[in-house]
């Protein structure tokens, strides 16, 4: 299938992470063009120098999530560097701490919030006119099938994806109107640096192999975590003209869990 991504500019945050990478090859390999965040100029000439196939289609900026004249300038250096942006991903995100409600802060919650939610409202404040000025476009924010799937210790993650679908609801509708498509996707376990972090986090004493078997038993019919690519897929599809008559939907990538609920 065409999903009709060739020439399209897209714009991705976190993009050399193990998600982010997966995203912005997949929008590459589709003829898209794609400028790209992170945190790190070393990260950026790292994935660009295994992306040198793609040399024109393809720059990375560095600018830091949490805050906002980095969000802003990123936007901006983006829109400069390739002309204009048809495609906005918000994809840059934190799996914060886990702790019981009693040992939780104040602080560990900003940190995760303004990361999973105020950057992703941020990235879409700024580039949200550049789209109304076209009147076409999409939106595609990476949640977490931690909007569906509450965790108890996890309180600052969870309700911050609960956070960021209901903020992704609402600018569907606000951005609807003018032609802009504006969609988020929820994966489970996801096969990356990130989901190494998490089973430390709650599986000290298992092995690697041990706690994907924990947590993948719950979110898999294969008993694996999901790769990359698998949610860069769905990421394409909901930026694509192929889904224009989807606004607001949470994609669920999570095999099983979606299925019996």
């Amino acid at each position: 299938m065409d999903l009709k991504l060739k020439g399209k500019v897209a714009l991705v945050t976190g993009g050399t992470g193990g998600i982010g990478s997966a995203i912005v090859r997949g929008f590459l390999a589709e003829g898209a063009k794609v400028a790209f965040s992170s945190t790190s100029q070393a990260k950026i000439d790292a994935l660009l120098a295994e992306l040198s196939a793609y040399k024109g289609q393809v720059a990375g900026f560095v600018a830091n999530m949490t805050k906002e004249e980095d969000i802003k300038n990123f936007v901006e250096k983006a829109k400069a560097h390739f002309g204009t942006f048809d495609i906005v991903v918000p994809n840059a995100g934190y799996e914060g701490q886990a702790h019981p409600v009693q040992d939780m802060t104040l602080g560990l919650f900003q940190d995760t919030y303004m990361l999973n939610v105020f950057a992703v409202m941020l990235t879409m404040k700024y580039a949200a006119p550049t789209l109304i000025e076209k009147k076409k476009g999409a939106v595609v924010v990476v949640a977490s099938a931690a909007a569906y799937e509450p965790t108890a210790g996890n309180s600052a993650y969870v309700s911050s994806k609960y956070a960021v679908a209901g903020l992704t609801k609402c600018v569907a509708l606000e951005l609807g109107p003018v032609g802009v498509n504006v969609n988020y996707i929820c994966p489970g376990p996801v096969d990356t640096p990130m989901m190494l972090r998490i089973e430390k986090d709650f599986f000290p004493d298992l092995t690697h192999e041990q706690a994907m078997a924990a947590l993948a038993s719950a979110y898999a019919m294969d008993k694996r975590y999901a790769k990359p690519e698998e949610v860069a897929n769905a990421v394409l599809y909901l930026a694509s003209e192929v889904s224009a008559h989807t606004a607001g939907m949470g994609m669920r990538v999570d095999s099983k869990v979606s299925a019996a609920n």
